[in-house]
């Protein structure tokens, strides 16, 4: 009998041959101009029998971009790039979508270049970031205009429309993991007195707003978004457990009527009353941790268990780009190196062997 883990499966307009996601994974390889070459186009290539590859972080606006050799989605020749990516998955069979992603405060002027770093308050995140000298403190942003927030989620618009021109097959909006919506989500990040905080309604204001525009851009069946509720990384603290119910039941009560494809929930307990809340919205892609190896045994019984649709699971499917085949017929993994996975070119990044 075949686990219902590698069966295939639709997620809105998406059809996945099986229920293992290739999750967001940043390998920061697209060079200073954020265009996707020859090395992503392989490396997604080679993940396609995977049930849907989600891309790594993609800046839609040149503030949005949090890392040098971060891929964006807003020029022609990046359009370009990602066509060449989504034509190589969809040869092999593939699903792709991309996820899109507005890093905020977790950046630098000398990364977007743009003068500034942009959140929904004038504070800074904890710890430090690499720009082209070094090392050096993240810095304080300027608090967004409820004007600039507008064109913030015009950006989230024009990025998704240019990912569905470039071929992709729909759009994972990134709300998770510190950047800029989950910052707006998180009441220490967000001292906002306006309609965009103050209330958890006010605080998840923004993120509804944003799928709710993408989805009415390109179709909420090719529309999801990713949460990381609780996961309190990258100073976006959600310690109060009354805050945090309040403020993600007012999201899933936004998204709700939208009938989006999924939600990928990023959270230690998948099965908990938070990460099923969100299966009123749409059909949950389960990842049980961030940093941590989603296991075999956890995908299949995540699926068999009924606590969601589908599974995302990341190192696994960076060292094995047939973890499908692999994890199906329970063979041996190759063992990913983590020393490689922000380091240029192909060592770690294609060069894993199939069987």
């Amino acid at each position: 009998m075949t686990n219902k883990l590698f069966t295939p499966t639709t997620l809105g307009a998406l059809n996945l041959r099986n229920r293992l996601v290739m999750a967001p994974l940043t390998r920061i390889r697209a060079g200073e101009d954020g265009v996707p070459g020859d090395l992503l186009v392989e490396h997604y290539r080679q993940r396609a029998s995977m049930g849907m590859i989600i891309t790594e972080g993609t800046w839609p606006v040149r503030e949005g971009r949090t890392w040098i050799g971060q891929p964006g989605i807003e020029t022609a020749e990046q359009v370009a790039g990602w066509r060449r990516v989504a034509d190589a998955v969809h040869a092999e069979g593939g699903t792709i979508v991309m996820q899109i992603m507005h890093g905020g405060r977790i950046s630098h002027p000398a990364i977007s270049l743009t003068g500034r770093t942009v959140a929904p308050s004038a504070i800074a995140a904890p710890g430090e970031i690499r720009i082209p000298d070094g090392k050096t403190p993240l810095p304080v942003p300027d608090a967004l205009t409820e004007q600039e927030i507008a064109g913030i989620v015009a950006g989230f618009v024009a990025a998704a429309r240019n990912a569905i021109e470039a071929g992709l097959d729909g759009v994972e909006i990134h709300g998770a993991n510190g950047y800029l919506i989950h910052q707006f989500l998180a009441p220490n990040a967000n001292s906002r007195d306006d309609s965009y905080g103050g209330t958890p309604a006010g605080r998840a204001r923004l993120a509804i707003e944003v799928v709710t525009a993408v989805s009415e851009a390109i179709g909420p069946e090719r529309t999801g978004i990713r949460v990381s509720p609780e996961h309190n990384i990258q100073g976006a603290l959600e310690t109060d457990p009354d805050d945090l119910a309040a403020t993600y039941a007012a999201l899933a009560d936004g998204l709700a009527p939208l009938g989006l494809a999924f939600v990928d929930v990023l959270h230690h307990e998948p099965a908990g009353v938070l990460t099923q809340s969100f299966r009123k919205v749409a059909p949950v892609i389960a990842n049980t941790g961030f940093g941590t190896q989603t296991t075999r045994d956890e995908a299949i019984a995540l699926i068999e268990q009924n606590v969601a649709e589908a599974a995302a699971v990341g190192r696994a499917a960076i060292a094995n780009p047939d973890l499908a085949a692999r994890w199906q017929h329970d063979t041996e993994e190759n063992a990913a190196d983590p020393s490689t996975f922000y380091t240029p070119g192909p060592r770690g990044y294609t060069d894993y062997p199939a069987r």
